[in-house]
């Protein structure tokens, strides 16, 4: 091979390289990307759950007051029926 012929293949050679390499650093650069985009989600769905926890426990609060409300609702009721039942009684109905 003569010595353009073997600069000429030296060159293809160098570019076929550096072709590779750009895809190399393209693809790292796309994973690299890909990991920042999964972090940040993360991120988010960290925020996400905490404020769904917080969601829940205010809820859960909530509903314990209602069941409290609920009882004391209904011990009233009895006693208010007791009342009527004992005055109805002594007034002969």
């Amino acid at each position: 091979m003569s010595e353009g012929g073997a600069f000429e293949a030296a060159m293809r050679e160098l570019e076929s390289a550096l072709g590779r390499l750009e895809q190399s650093v393209t693809r790292r650069l796309a994973a690299d990307r890909s990991i920042v985009d999964l972090e940040e989600e993360l991120a988010r769905l960290g925020e996400d759950r905490s404020r769904l926890a917080q969601d829940l426990d205010a809820s859960a609060a909530r509903a314990g007051r209602l069941e409290d409300a609920n009882r004391e609702v209904s011990r009233r009721l009895v006693a208010a029926m007791e009342s009527i039942r004992a005055v109805l009684d002594a007034h002969g109905g």
